[in-house]
């Protein structure tokens, strides 16, 4: 649920408000856009108590306009999917909190809503993490550790760490030092297919490092010669279905249609965004 609140703007308190709203809206999963609205216009429905309805209660009138004040979207957040492998190219095992079945079953893979930490921890040393961006080598940073973030995590640990505010809808991933012991290593915004690899030096003075996913460690440390890996998860978006991604239910504000409205809203009511000097939040 987080602590912000830029995940739900909605307070828990009001999960049944914001679940009822959505899906009698008739908002669901069938366009291709990151915004998933209902795209039909229905005639208003005529007033009717929910005893009215009958034994089938909202169903009856799933997808009728209720005014531009009761309408819903769902923004498709996109994840990254992470995993840990050996210095042979074994993948390891993850803590089985963080790890997700699939539907037959089996082992689906670990995902990250909001980044991929790789941290020093209790060690008195600065970490030394190769880092490689699409299949390249890019540098040998030397710092207290590494963040890889989505758009949705750039307003948690990244954006204490430095690293930019990128809106939801911007298919990206973020690569954010913590630390850095060379000034010139700034936070970069990669394009979300680049995938990203941290692989832990041999130069590293600790014995391990420590791996935590959406604040979840891993059960075991990052030992020199292992790596993290990160791909993008891919969303793929069809009628009434849909792969990957997590769907958050979305306020419409009264009179404002804009997609962004909430996140906009999320910079200055939470964070105090360019909050005018001298002036009580």
């Amino acid at each position: 649920m987080g602590t912000l609140g830029f995940l739900s703007e909605w307070k828990f308190a009001e999960y049944k408000r914001a679940f009822r709203e959505v899906y009698m809206s008739g908002a669901g999963v069938g366009d291709r856009t990151s915004i998933l609205d209902d795209s039909h216009h229905h005639k208003p429905a005529a007033k009717q108590t929910e005893a009215a309805l009958g034994p089938t209660g909202w169903s009856s009138i799933r997808g009728k306009s209720m005014g531009s004040s009761r309408g819903a979207r769902i923004l498709m957040r996109n994840r990254l999917k992470v995993g840990l492998y050996a210095p042979d190219g074994t993948p390891v095992q993850p803590h089985r909190d963080i790890f997700q079945p699939g539907a037959d079953g089996g082992n689906e893979g670990v995902y990250a809503m909001n980044e991929v930490l790789i941290h020093r921890g209790k060690e008195p040393h600065l970490a030394i993490v190769d880092v490689f961006v699409g299949g390249r080598f890019l540098t040998e940073a030397v710092a207290d550790g590494m963040i890889i973030s989505t758009p949705t995590g750039s307003t948690a640990y990244s954006l204490s760490s430095g690293g930019s505010i990128v809106h939801p809808l911007v298919p990206s991933l973020l690569l954010t030092p913590i630390c850095p012991r060379s000034l010139s290593f700034r936070p970069l915004v990669l394009p979300s297919s680049t995938p990203v690899t941290l692989r832990l030096s041999q130069k590293n003075r600790g014995r391990e490092v420590e791996v935590s996913i959406d604040g979840v460690n891993m059960r075991q440390g990052m030992a020199v010669g292992m790596e993290v890996r990160v791909w993008d998860e891919e969303i793929r978006l069809g009628k009434n279905d849909w792969r990957g991604g997590v769907p958050c239910v979305m306020r419409r504000t009264l009179g404002v249609g804009d997609a962004d409205d909430g996140w906009v809203g999320g910079l200055n009511g939470l964070l105090k965004f360019n909050y005018p000097f001298g002036e009580e939040p």
